[in-house]
């Protein structure tokens, strides 16, 4: 009787921790695995500053290697098949999620489409965003594009198919369209490129965008979100541009008056990086040319902020470019002529110019778009990236993932090398709470 006991007593027990197990809790395995993300709770909050916290240490890896895909078209030719190491590490407590993101990339890339002086033509230009070859496939130049890290969330289920596909779900690679520029009007294949839109109205997805560059200045990462941008009576249409991306706080406003009628949407004040770009005319008179804004004379790898632009801030104006393309400023000119200062080294992986000029303002993100607190470390090898953000914004526009439920959640990332077009992914991973 008494080993009977004993052995229905071991029995409950044993029933009673699977149960437990399986309904109430996630348990947190010692070893790394490639497709949940365990979110640890915590009551001792990691300090965003790129440095990795003890807080992490009791916290679940997520090892995957980010892998640039093949989507046709040579749209990532050059980068397909790269690959990144990386793990993920997640934390929550009562009030916020947190996240530790670790990959390798040993060239640091902040310095983004820089100017530089051509002499040949006597122009000022900007590096490319991308990697650049001749026309028998041979690297000409390597890319001065931007590291980005970036996460895709199903923004309360209502995205069907990203349950399953998660960021393919609103890829829309060389998706037909019908060419009206021919009668009659024939479906057509997409050959040049792809955006995220979703399939519905009632669909969205949340886009968190870390530009290691510019946001991670002000300690912020870009908060945005994905919707189907009209539908298909416009993606549908002449050439299926539709782009269903659009940073948090903006909504449609109402029809396009313009073909083929896209939506409109509402606008936001100048806010993240924006253009270090205009037009001037050579000598005041001449042909129209594309120049820098905004300079600071004589700096070197520096940034230029919304700041910098204000009465009594460093920067100074550009109001004249000449033939030969000096820059005339108040106060001032730089003559890039004279000296190295302002042309870049040739060769697939020379230097941009020692005084290159910055191609953006960097500015504070507001408002919606300011979610989601971020601080980013190059350590010579690779990135940490430290980034939190609520368990449940403020947000009425559902622009937002809502984590308070502590349900799962399936998402996607991405990572961009130098490049602000190809870049890596890992889809179908799962985030789950441990609790």
């Amino acid at each position: 009787m008494k080993i009977l006991k004993i052995t229905s007593l071991f029995a409950f027990i044993v029933m009673f921790f699977a149960y437990c197990t399986k309904t109430d809790q996630v348990v947190v395995s010692a070893t790394p695995n490639t497709t949940d993300l365990i979110a640890l709770k915590t009551t001792t909050a990691p300090t965003l500053d790129g440095a990795i916290d003890a807080a992490w240490d009791k916290a679940q890896k997520l090892s995957i290697t980010m892998t640039v895909p093949d989507p046709g078209n040579n749209l990532f030719a050059g980068y397909n098949g790269i690959q990144y190491k990386t793990t993920l590490r997640a934390m929550y407590d009562d009030q916020y999620v947190y996240f530790l993101a670790e990959y390798n990339d040993p060239d640091k890339s902040v310095n983004v489409t820089p100017w530089y002086f051509n002499p040949t033509t006597a122009l000022w230009v900007q590096e490319g965003s991308s990697r650049t070859y001749d026309a028998n496939g041979v690297l000409t130049r390597e890319g001065w594009g931007e590291d980005k890290f970036a996460m895709l969330w199903n923004i309360d289920k209502s995205t069907p198919k990203f349950e399953t596909q998660t960021c393919y779900a609103s890829c829309h690679v060389f998706t037909p369209y019908l060419n009206y520029a021919v009668t009659p009007a024939a479906m057509v294949s997409n050959a040049g490129s792809g955006n995220h839109y979703t399939n519905g109205a009632q669909e969205k997805i949340d886009m968190w965008w870390a530009h290691l560059s510019k946001d991670i200045l002000f300690g912020q990462m870009d908060d945005n979100y994905q919707d189907w941008a009209g539908g298909p009576g416009v993606t549908g249409l002449v050439g299926g541009s539709g782009n269903g991306r659009h940073v948090d706080g903006i909504t449609v406003s109402g029809a396009n008056t313009t073909w083929p009628y896209a939506p409109t949407y509402t606008t936001t004040p100048a806010q993240g990086g924006y253009s270090n770009k205009q037009t001037l005319k050579l000598n005041g008179t001449g042909a129209s040319v594309s120049v820098p804004m905004w300079v600071v004379p004589g700096e070197a790898n520096y940034y230029i902020l919304a700041a910098d632009t204000l009465a009594g801030g460093k920067a100074k104006k550009v109001t004249g470019v000449s033939a030969t393309g000096v820059l005339t400023y108040s106060g001032g000119t730089i003559d890039p002529t004279t000296g190295s200062d302002y042309l870049r080294t040739d060769g697939v992986t020379g230097a941009t110019a020692p005084k290159a000029i910055p191609s953006y303002i960097g500015s504070a993100l507001l408002g919606e778009r300011a979610d989601i607190s971020a601080k980013a470390v190059h350590t010579g090898t690779g990135w940490i990236v430290e980034y939190k953000r609520k368990l449940k914004t403020a947000d009425v526009l559902k622009q937002d993932v809502d984590f308070s439920s502590l349900e799962d959640k399936v998402f996607g990332v991405a990572l961009w090398d130098r490049s602000n077009n190809q870049h890596a992914i890992q889809p179908n991973l799962t985030m789950k709470f441990a609790k």
